[in-house]
């Protein structure tokens, strides 16, 4: 059974800085593209930014680049997120999933619960 767990969200002032992460079992994490999707309230879910398995290659959304940053930890089968410099855009529930191809910014599957992050003005 897979299980994911995102964690790191909170309420941040614009212009500040919040770390998510995203610990998994049940899934081989190792060889897997990962990669991190948000939803605001009344809108789709989307594509933030993924990474292939061995974290060499990487694939963001036009919003966020230069801001963003996602990396992994395959030892301890964990996914990051280094959100700066945030927008009250930015505001979402935010789920990590598998990303099979990481320049489509699409998800496999959700499995977690999402971690909320409110920016304020």
């Amino acid at each position: 059974q897979v299980r994911v767990m995102e964690s790191g969200g909170g309420l941040v002032q614009a212009g500040g800085s919040l770390r998510l992460s995203c610990t998994t079992s049940g899934l081989a994490f190792a060889i897997n593209n990962m990669g991190w999707f948000r939803q605001a309230p009344g809108k789709e879910r989307e594509g933030v930014s993924c990474i292939s398995a061995s974290g060499d290659n990487t694939a963001y959304a036009d919003s966020v680049k230069a801001r963003f940053t996602i990396s992994r930890d395959n030892a301890k089968r964990t996914l990051y997120l280094q959100m700066n410099n945030l927008k009250v855009e930015d505001t979402a529930t935010y789920y990590c999933a598998r990303c099979p191809d990481i320049d489509r910014l699409r998800p496999l599957a959700f499995h977690g619960q999402g971690t909320q992050v409110t920016v304020s003005s």
